[in-house]
């Protein structure tokens, strides 16, 4: 089972100029390979950040990626990443929602879909980042 990060799911969801298609494609070969999970972090993210009044759980349904809760085990570990993060002098647009989503993919998958490979990396080391790349 695979994650997928909020960046990415917007993506698709808006059409990116740049990552939109790169992403669905990245999308689509791991579902040949996986399940591929949202956890509520990235439900919430995402309906936040939409314009719309899309059914995101349906459209997910339909793309075949699933809803997976967010355990109690990878909840206490977002706290303490986080934690970890402000001690370290970790500024604000960084917020709880990001330790989630990487203590969910950490603890509950086998990695994560993501563009933001340099926080996930630092923050969860071991976790197996696949980022999707345009074509340069």
């Amino acid at each position: 089972m695979i994650a997928l990060d909020s960046s990415v799911l917007l993506d698709i969801l808006i059409g990116d100029p740049v990552y939109g298609e790169v992403s669905e494609i990245c999308i689509g070969d791991a579902l040949a390979r996986d399940e591929v999970v949202v956890c509520d972090a990235v439900v919430a993210e995402v309906l936040a950040m939409l314009d719309t009044q899309v059914d995101l759980m349906e459209t997910l349904a339909s793309i075949g990626v699933r809803y997976e809760a967010t355990q109690e085990a990878a909840a206490v570990r977002a706290g303490h990443m986080n934690k970890r993060f402000r001690a370290r002098g970790g500024k604000r647009e960084r917020v709880v929602a990001d330790f989630l989503i990487g203590a969910h993919a950490m603890l509950q998958c086998d990695g994560l879909i993501t563009r933001d490979e340099g926080f996930f990396r630092d923050y969860f080391k071991g976790l197996k980042i696949v980022v999707p790349k345009p074509a340069s």
